[in-house]
């Protein structure tokens, strides 16, 4: 069987949990099956990197990537079978579809519905990926949601959709990359003190990962606590500047704010997250949140907000922390969050014993061999 594996993002081109996620997988569906895999970018060893049209150089980016999926849906000419990743490459899937009458898989790690922020980011280009993302999901063979929650989210914004073509299959993580690890110097190095508690984030400055709840909720977490802000890569000048502003704020009232504003590599990320005594995560919207999974398999306890597939990752009380999330009350959301860190901050053996527990529960439940495996099993299943 050979399969075409459509993306925006594959390693060392890697932004967010999409790329992640199929960085991670392709290998292990290599070992089970012949992969091709398409992706924007630079050119690269062992895949097929395509560019957008120059001519469309100046143009609204949602036109770019349409132009890049015109030159990866011909480019997959002989696939059996194309599975693509995200808005940015889910019309090539579908065009591949059309032209060449193989079945189409896709895997629904966001949904544009749920994230009505883009348009701050993409203006009217918005609307084309909204309806680039419309139009792949409702004619896919299949479609892959990496969450229950997800699933729910889909056939919610998708109701043409059967939902027998809608199937779960939750996200993995390499415990062998994200393991404990002595972070000490690397916090040194960033500038933070390795002797002194540490509470991390690490993510995007976009509206989906609620950096500006967490900056809110940190003027009531126990000052004798840093904070290490891993967080670059705004989508927006407008956005870029209202953290800005946030964390200069919160610096001005309060000890140990540690921005570190590159996206950083994982062997990094690995120790940020090992050393800091509680990992947070205050998404807005999660369909599974690796970065969660990302921070158990380093031995980190996590405070999370409930939103999406994140109440599927974190176990409340066990690995780490739930906070609901009400869009209507973010002052309380703010409060929820600053007093579960709180907690853990004042009981360091209760945050180490849940963060072993962490690194427990994704050993046990969350191996990618399993993802490949089943992402095969349903191939098969589309093929027959």
């Amino acid at each position: 069987m050979r399969v075409a594996v459509l993306t925006r993002e594959y390693p060392p081109e890697v932004y967010g949990g999409a790329g992640v996620h199929v960085g991670a997988l392709v290998p292990q569906l290599r070992t089970l099956c012949d992969v091709d895999v398409h992706c924007f970018g630079a050119p690269r060893d062992g895949v097929h990197a395509h560019a957008s049209d120059p001519g469309l150089g100046t143009a609204n980016g949602a036109l770019q990537t349409l132009s890049v999926d015109l030159v990866m849906a011909d480019a997959v000419a002989g696939a059996e079978l194309v599975h693509s990743h995200t808005w940015y490459a889910n019309l090539a899937g579908h065009l591949a579809r059309t032209l060449h009458g193989v079945p189409h898989v896709v895997t629904a790690h966001s949904l544009e519905p749920r994230r009505p922020w883009k348009a701050e980011q993409l203006g009217g280009g918005y609307r084309v990926s909204s309806w680039a993302e419309r139009t792949s999901y409702e004619h896919a063979d299949a479609v892959i949601a990496v969450s229950e929650g997800m699933r729910a989210d889909v056939l919610d914004c998708y109701p043409m959709l059967h939902p027998e073509r809608v199937h779960v299959v939750r996200n993995g993580i390499d415990t062998v990359a994200y393991r404990p690890v002595d972070g000490a110097a690397v916090l040194a190095e960033l500038g933070a003190d390795p002797a002194l508690p540490v509470v991390s984030f690490v993510g995007r400055i976009t509206r989906q990962k609620g950096l500006g709840h967490l900056l809110a909720a940190a003027h009531a977490i126990d000052p004798d606590a840093q904070l290490l802000l891993c967080a670059g890569a705004p989508d927006t000048p407008g956005i870029a500047a209202e953290t800005a502003a946030a964390v200069a704020g919160l610096a001005a009232v309060r000890p140990g704010v540690v921005w570190v504003q590159q996206m950083l590599p994982p062997e990094t990320v690995r120790a940020v997250l090992s050393a800091a005594t509680v990992f947070v995560c205050p998404s807005v919207y999660e369909p599974l949140g690796i970065v969660n999974l990302e921070a158990m398999a380093c031995g980190t306890a996590v405070v999370a907000s409930d939103v999406g597939g994140i109440p599927e990752v974190v176990d409340d009380g066990v690995t780490g922390s739930l906070v609901p999330f009400d869009e209507h009350d973010p002052a309380g959301f703010a409060a929820g969050l600053a007093r579960r860190v709180n907690e853990l901050l004042a009981d360091p053996a209760r945050a180490a014993a849940m963060g072993r527990a962490g690194r427990e529960r994704a050993v046990r439940e969350f191996s990618w061999s399993t993802v490949a495996e089943r992402t095969v099993e349903l191939y098969h299943s589309v093929l027959s």
